[in-house]
């Protein structure tokens, strides 16, 4: 599956999620460094490529082109656990071939300012179609099967990129432009040149050879390594919790980065990490190409940038897709629409049509205005990031999604003096909820409480909860979307406790 140019793909089993996490940054990176053409020549050597010939002959049609001429960007982020060249040293096994145990699509909008990470945890059931074998044939179709499982098709020595691709075209009806394998040694490179990714770890874990103090800490290398690969130890021990923890990491990275500036002391070390880290497809097989796409990413801030796990439930030990609510996902995508149904392009415009019309306010400048800082306080998983989600559907784009509080019955608005009519209005989205003023506050705080809790999910409230207990805000986009969506600018322990 490479080209003269490749080399084996690195993992190990302690390594197997931390590939991916590092991709979009690497490509930001290598894009913006600005090196002469001496660092390019280097920088080439670097990088390995995956052949073309196991791509689908049959692939979705490229996004829709925006007014401003702009098309949407889908890049596949992807993970091998694979033993090769003598990283079972660091996390023990033996060498063979390996899974894709992180994989993440980011679609980068038409406007190429705002994208939305799209998590797919490892043991998701799905259909992976026919793939290229070394003999050349096509492996047959199979159906429910694990979706890391198509990394190991044919079983390559540095595993079956193209048919992971192939796979996430037939999941999602998206045609995916590049895919991207991160490695171990090079996730672990970047962590030291930025010099540490700034975490939150939910609770004490002493498992597996896994110690992580529960807390917010400065993480680097096997540290690092540790807290976006283990699963036991943390909440459930469940893959939905490791995702939450990958998701909250990449945005910690990318922030990372962006803070320290795009200047050449800084990006050329991180740089050189990075493209040891890649495999890519052919069409980003050069440091010049991988620098004209970073170039076309460079405008995307964090406060633009979501993260959505595929909507899901467990199904054994399994987890199975949400229908029809997946379906609106991926059409969604498919229109180049944000997670709310709005055109990234124009937030105003009228929602998509898999949205309910009735049930999406415009944007006001009002709204626009006001900052925004939510809590869940409800001890329901996820709900400030999804109460976060709809409030941008409606209008307000200042959100800062905090960590979790201490429990209350009752959602609280607090909002700071002068800001009174702003919180009366946003009131109206929160019915019941109780409203008082902080003088020492900045713009206005959303703690929310199980009353919001219960009426978001449908649930009967129990005495003494329930009076006067709100609608859930109205955005007219399956909860399946919402209640997996997470703000890349979110507070890093907000929305940890799953897992």
């Amino acid at each position: 599956m490479t080209d003269s140019k490749s080399r084996p793909a690195k993992g190990t089993r302690r390594a197997r999620i931390a590939r991916g996490l590092g991709a979009t940054a690497a490509v930001l990176v290598v894009g913006t460094a600005g090196a002469g053409a001496w660092f390019y020549h280097r920088l080439d050597h670097n990088i390995s490529t995956f052949s073309a010939d196991g791509v689908a002959p049959t692939r979705p049609p490229a996004g829709p082109t925006a007014s401003g001429g702009g098309r949407p960007v889908n890049i596949l982020l992807l993970g091998s656990d694979t033993r090769q060249n003598g990283n079972n040293d660091l996390g023990g096994g033996e060498e063979g071939v390996g899974h894709s145990d992180t994989a993440i699509l980011l679609h980068v909008y038409a406007d190429h300012k705002h994208a939305v990470g799209v998590s797919i945890p490892r043991d998701t059931l799905v259909t992976v179609p026919a793939c290229r074998l070394p003999s050349g044939n096509w492996s047959p179709q199979r159906t429910n099967q694990m979706f890391n499982s198509a990394f190991t098709v044919g079983e390559y020595p540095q595993g079956n990129p193209a048919c992971t691709q192939n796979t996430v075209e037939a999941l999602t009806g998206l045609r995916v432009d590049h895919t991207i394998v991160v490695d171990f040694k090079g996730f672990a490179a970047m962590t030291d040149a930025v010099h540490g990714v700034d975490v939150c770890v939910p609770n004490n874990v002493d498992s597996y050879g896994i110690h992580l103090a529960k807390g917010r800490q400065t993480v680097t290398g096997q540290q690092a390594l540790d807290y976006v690969r283990a699963r036991h130890g943390f909440g459930d021990g469940s893959d939905i919790g490791r995702v939450k923890r990958q998701q909250a990491f990449l945005s910690s990275l990318i922030k990372k980065i962006r803070g320290q500036g795009f200047n050449p002391t800084t990006l050329l070390p991180l740089a050189d990490a990075a493209t040891k880290s890649l495999t890519v497809d052919p069409e980003l097989g050069s440091a010049v190409k991988l620098a004209e796409f970073g170039q076309s990413l460079r405008d995307i801030e964090l406060s633009d940038i979501s993260f959505v796990t595929v909507p899901w439930r467990y199904q054994g030990d399994r987890v199975a897709l949400v229908h029809p609510d997946v379906d609106t996902l991926w059409r969604l995508l498919q229109q180049d629409r944000t997670l709310t149904g709005q055109s990234a392009a124009d937030p105003a415009a009228s929602p998509s049509p898999t949205a309910d019309p009735a049930s999406a306010a415009a944007s006001s400048p009002a709204a626009e205005q006001v900052a925004l800082t939510v809590h869940n306080a409800s001890r329901a998983s996820g709900l400030a990031g999804q109460a976060a989600t709809a409030l941008r559907a409606q209008g307000y784009q200042q959100i800062t999604v905090g960590p979790d509080t201490e429990f209350r019955r009752t959602t609280l608005i607090g909002y700071a003096a002068g800001a009174q009519e702003a919180a009366n209005r946003l009131a109206q989205l929160f019915p019941g909820a109780e409203l008082r003023v902080d003088p020492g506050a900045e713009g206005i705080t959303v703690t929310l409480g199980r009353d919001y809790a219960s009426a978001h999910s449908g649930e009967g409230t129990t005495p003494g909860e329930g009076a006067g207990a709100p609608t859930a805000l109205p955005t007219g986009i399956p909860t399946g979307i919402t209640e997996n969506t997470r703000p890349a600018d979110s507070d890093l322990c907000a929305d940890l406790s799953f897992g």
